[in-house]
């Protein structure tokens, strides 16, 4: 049996794990950290995990906190943003209500093949001088406390290994090791199933119609780029395209609404399709011999009530809290918390009381947690509605690009004294969201949010495209603390545009306004 020491060993060295090894590793050019991970590499190209849809905080961090932006250009696909249908039953997509944008907007965001990603990850911290061991299964582990070292036992192709550890860091998923161990799962009132496999094919969505002007809507006309949501009463099913060439398929629904029971294989998947989108059904019909693998989660969204510990501890990813795909937020959050992760392994190697960074991290990124929840959380029951979800999609990006997305661009997610004389417009924006998601559900009651044939384009909207392109611009203090107060100014005129076209529908949804500027919304939409 090998014995040996490190300043940081992480459990699990799949996306969270080989993120946060990269970053510690930018960070501290001399730390000594070492990745264990069950899986061999290589690993599949399609490999058998969800996620493979970022957006644009997980882009950036990418791109420049870890420095991959070659990698994401070659290897992976330019997203076309997120793109909603609301087709429910319908074979005829073209003469629906489509949601997205008709051109790209400037903020990049990718689709990834995770299996490329991550066989790529580890091949990149081995060239960083990270210890990187595929093939090696955790027996079992001991969490020291009040200063004493972490142990864990491990075992792979050159046999049983000891290793002592500074700082234990658990990004080992689902199997969430230390989130077990102290038993520390919550479960976050959000309970949602899904269905997911790979077509070793391209589903292209934008011949599922020879309309030449349906086709023409959006440029290129490449609408397989996007994630593409086709929407329904209580769920919503993806398109993902792979750079591997393969593509992505998933159904996640509202557990009440839509039993597992009835999708848990894929020819019940495909039956369930057939009748709830029979276009989409028939596409992925006439390539099923491409069929790579399948796979089903009960009750996929949960929470931790600890991530962060000043024993020198710490989960992220899946092994710590997880949301919803529908806004593919998984890479969003493996940044924040790892962001948090690497602040922490700086103010221990600074020899600072980790205590109460350890409480106000936590605090911080619960915030966030539960935020974000909101946006799901009892809101599947409208996904259907081409009224309201187009209203409450553009809600929730300008609430996103608007506040979380400048504390992360900026750097600023650590920035104590910003995050204090911030607070009350951070919390004004918070509050703003909680109105504007129980708005929504009250207007899905009043409303019947019939699709028709029209484009609900996002690019169209001025002030939308703004807050995009603003996203990489270079602030200073004053500069940051300017453009959070703009953004929430922005926030409140939209929310007074939003409860208007709401109380056009029932009166009973009006509110007093804000007295600030509305953005103008879709025409389509009221």
């Amino acid at each position: 049996m090998s014995d040996t020491t490190h300043e940081a060993v992480i459990l699990g060295g799949g996306l969270a794990g080989l993120c946060l090894a990269l970053q510690l590793r930018g960070e501290f050019p001399e730390m000594d950290i070492l990745v264990l991970e069950r899986n061999r590499h290589p690993l599949p190209a399609a490999a058998h995990k969800v996620g493979e849809s970022t957006v644009e905080i997980g882009a950036d961090y990418f791109d420049h906190t870890l420095g991959l932006r070659d990698h994401m250009d070659s290897a992976h696909i330019r997203k076309f943003g997120l793109r909603y249908f609301f087709c429910d039953g319908r074979d005829d997509v073209e003469n629906t209500t489509e949601l997205g944008v008709s051109r790209i907007l400037p903020a990049p965001s990718y689709q990834i093949d995770r299996g490329i990603f991550e066989t790529f990850l580890g091949e990149e911290a081995r060239r960083r001088g990270i210890t990187f061991r595929d093939g090696a299964t955790v027996k079992r582990f001991d969490v020291g406390e009040h200063g004493v070292e972490h142990e864990v036992h491990y075992v792979d192709a050159d046999g049983e290994h000891h290793v002592t550890a500074r700082w234990l860091l658990d990004a080992s998923g689902r199997a969430a090791l230390l989130r077990r161990r102290f038993e520390l799962t919550v479960d976050n009132g959000h309970h949602a199933n899904a269905v997911w496999f790979r077509m070793d094919a391209k589903l292209d969505i934008d011949r599922w119609s020879d309309d030449a002007d349906w086709r023409g809507r959006v440029s290129p006309p490449e609408r397989w780029r996007s994630t593409n949501h086709l929407t329904g009463p209580g769920y919503w099913a993806w398109l993902i395209p792979l750079g591997s060439g393969a593509h992505s398929v998933g159904i996640v629904t509202d557990a009440a609404m839509h039993p597992l029971d009835g999708m848990r294989d894929f020819e019940l998947a495909l039956k369930w399709l057939h009748t709830r989108q029979p276009a989409m059904g028939r596409a992925i019909a006439a390539e099923r011999d491409s069929l790579l693998d399948f796979r089903f989660l009960r009750n996929y969204s949960h929470d931790s009530r600890q991530l962060f510990s000043a024993d020198r501890w710490a989960l992220t990813g899946e092994a710590g809290s997880f949301l919803d795909p529908f806004y593919s937020p998984g890479s969003d959050f493996i940044a924040i918390a790892n962001t948090y992760i690497v602040a922490l392994v700086g103010h221990d190697r600074a020899g600072r009381k980790l205590a109460p960074y350890a409480h106000i991290y936590e605090q911080l990124f619960r915030s966030f947690y539960a935020s974000t929840l909101s946006l799901f959380r009892g809101q599947y029951p409208l996904f259907g509605n081409a009224q309201v979800l187009p209203a409450k999609v553009t809600w929730d990006y300008a609430y996103y690009w608007g506040v979380l997305c400048q504390l992360m661009f900026q750097r600023r997610l650590t920035d104590l004294d910003l995050l204090g004389e911030m607070r009350p417009e951070l919390e004004r924006a918070q509050a703003l969201n909680a109105r504007m998601q129980q708005l929504f559900r009250h207007w899905h009651a009043a409303s019947n949010g019939h699709s028709r044939r029209e484009m609900l384009d996002q690019y169209s909207l001025a002030w939308f495209a703004t807050l995009n392109r603003g996203l990489h611009d270079t602030l200073d203090d004053a500069g940051i603390r300017a453009r959070l107060r703009e953004h929430v100014r922005l926030l409140d005129g939209l929310a007074d545009a939003l409860t208007l076209q709401a109380a056009a529908v029932d009166a009973r949804l009006h509110a007093p306004l804000s007295g600030q500027p509305r953005p103008a919304l879709f025409n389509a939409a009221g």
